[in-house]
């Protein structure tokens, strides 16, 4: 199982790489974990500086942008 955490605040930008990143784990089909992390200070434990932010298995993936599904998708598999 995949485990895919956005990293952000709660910004517009944070709900939508959320929503394309629901959309990349079930266009796979994989089984999958999403968390939001939404803590300043959990999200400077992965030393990320700029949100919205994509981490894989606890992998930083993508840092300041919001994905689209298909790029997500590449980084997931």
């Amino acid at each position: 199982m995949k485990k895919i955490q956005i990293l952000g605040t709660g910004c517009a930008k944070c709900a939508k790489l959320q929503e394309n990143a629901e959309k990349a784990a079930k266009n796979l089909g994989i089984e999958y974990e999403l968390e939001k992390v939404n803590d300043i200070n959990e999200i400077m434990k992965f030393r990320v500086m700029q949100t919205p932010a994509l981490a894989v298995d606890g992998t930083v993936k993508a840092v300041g942008k919001v994905l689209s599904p298909a790029d997500i998708e590449k980084l997931i598999t």
